[in-house]
C-alpha cells in the first residue's frame, strides 16, 4: 500500500485492465458542460428527455460527487473491422465477401457484448485495486454513459483526444472508435494537457452524413441522427427520413467511417467485442423470427435498449429501402406465420412501417 496514489500508477493500472486510453480532468464546470442547456432549447434533443431531466447534473461533475476533484476517463477502442484502406483494397480485388440485397448494419459499438456492463465491471474492479493501493478513504464514483455524465468533455480535458467536426472524440493515436467512461474521484490526481483541434479544413463528416444531422461543426441536431431515429425515436420514423435509414437497423457509422483519424484505425482483439454476428445479418430473416428469436439475436448487447417494436420498425424499414420485391412476401410472415410468435409486429408502430414497405416494393416492382 502507497501512501500517495498516482495519476501515472492509475494509468499503468488501466491500461493492464483492457482500457486503451487513460487520462485525468480536474472535475469542475467546464464551460463546455453549459452548452447542454442551449443544445436542449434548440429542441435537438427530440425525444430523448432524460436528457432535460439531468441537465443540472450534467453542467457539473461534482453534482453527481460532490466531494469530486478529479476525473479519470478512459477510451476503450471497440473497432472490430478491417481498416478501410484494406477493407478498400479487398473490395476492389474481389475477395470481400458479398452482402444480401437486405443486409442489415448494426453500429459497431453495438456488436459485441453491452458496453454499460463490460465497462462498469473493469472500472468497479480498478476502483477497488485503488482503494487497495491508496492509505486513506476516498470517494468515488464510476460513470459509464448512464450516469448524467458529459464523457466526451472530460475525455477532451483529460487529453484522451480532441472533439472532431463530428461531435466525436478523437484519439490522434487511433481514431474514434471509443468508449468513453471512468471515475470521478475526491483525489487530487495530476491532471493531463487537452489536445489542439486536428480536424483543420476537412468536412467529410458533414458531407457524408445523409440526414444533415451536423448542422455545423461539433453541432448535432439528434432528430436528424440515424442512430436516433432507429434506437431513440418511439414513434414513427417520419416519412422524408424512412430512406435515409436505409440499412441501418441499430445505429449508424458514417460520419466515423469517413472520418481520415480512422482510415487506418487499430482493431481490436478483445475478446468483449466480438460477440456474435449481426452486422450484415439479412432483414427478412430477421423479420420472419418470432419475438422471442429476435431477442435471442440482441441478448447481452447494447442492442437490449430499444425495444422489439422498434427493431421491428427498423427491419420494415429496411426490407422496404432494399427494392427487391421478392422481400415482400416475408412481411407476411413475422415469427413465420405462427400465431401469437411476434406480438411486436402487431403494433401500430410496425405496422405503419410496413405498410410502407409494401408500397415501397410495389413501386420498385412497377419500375
Amino acid at each position: 500500500m502507497t501512501s500517495v496514489l498516482t495519476s501515472a500508477e492509475i494509468k499503468a493500472e488501466a491500461h493492464a485492465r483492457g482500457f486503451d486510453l487513460c487520462g485525468v480532468a480536474p472535475a469542475l464546470a467546464m464551460p463546455e458542460l453549459s452548452r447542454l442547456g442551449e443544445w436542449l432549447a434548440q429542441g435537438y434533443a427530440g425525444e430523448m428527455t432524460y436528457l432535460h431531466k439531468s441537465a443540472a447534473t450534467r453542467a457539473d461533475i461534482r453534482r453527481l460527487l460532490p466531494t469530486a476533484r478529479s476525473v479519470i476517463v478512459t477510451g476503450t477502442l471497440y473497432n472490430v473491422d478491417e481498416p478501410r484502406a484494406v477493407a478498400r483494397e479487398r473490395q476492389a480485388t474481389g475477395s470481400a465477401a458479398s452482402r444480401a440485397v437486405d443486409a442489415v448494419r448494426v453500429a459497431r459499438y453495438a456488436r459485441g457484448e453491452d458496453y454499460h456492463l463490460v465497462l462498469g465491471d473493469r472500472l468497479e474492479a480498478l476502483l477497488v485495486w485503488m482503494r487497495s493501493r491508496h492509505a486513506e478513504p476516498f470517494d468515488a464514483a464510476v460513470f459509464v454513459d448512464k450516469q448524467h455524465v458529459q464523457e466526451r468533455v472530460y475525455a477532451a480535458y483529460a487529453g484522451i483526444g480532441f472533439i472532431g467536426k463530428n461531435a466525436c472524440v478523437i484519439s490522434p493515436e487511433i481514431g474514434s472508435w471509443l468508449l468513453l467512461a471512468g471515475v470521478a474521484t475526491s483525489l487530487e490526481l495530476a491532471p493531463d494537457a487537452p489536445l489542439p483541434d486536428q480536424c483543420g479544413a476537412c468536412t467529410l463528416c458533414l458531407d457524408a452524413c445523409p440526414t444533415g444531422a451536423l448542422v455545423e461543426p461539433r453541432l448535432l441536431d439528434a432528430t436528424r441522427c440515424i442512430a436516433y431515429l432507429t434506437i431513440e425515436l418511439r414513434h414513427a420514423v417520419p416519412p422524408g427520413q424512412r430512406p435515409h435509414v436505409d440499412d441501418h437497423l441499430f445505429g449508424c457509422d458514417i460520419c466515423q467511417d469517413v472520418c481520415p483519424w480512422n482510415l487506418a484505425a487499430p482493431v481490436t482483439s478483445d475478446p468483449a467485442w466480438q460477440g456474435p454476428t449481426r452486422d450484415g445479418a439479412e432483414a427478412a430473416e430477421l423479420w420472419q423470427r418470432s419475438d422471442r428469436e429476435l431477442h435471442d439475436f440482441v441478448r447481452g448487447s447494447a442492442m437490449t435498449y430499444t425495444s422489439l417494436a422498434r427493431l421491428r420498425r427498423n427491419l420494415a424499414l429496411i426490407i422496404g429501402n432494399a427494392g427487391d420485391p421478392s422481400l415482400a412476401a416475408a412481411l407476411d410472415r413475422p415469427g413465420r406465420g405462427v400465431r401469437n410468435a411476434a406480438h411486436s409486429a402487431e403494433t401500430a408502430l410496425v405496422r405503419d412501417a410496413v405498410a410502407w414497405a409494401r408500397n415501397r416494393l410495389a413501386a420498385a416492382a412497377a419500375g
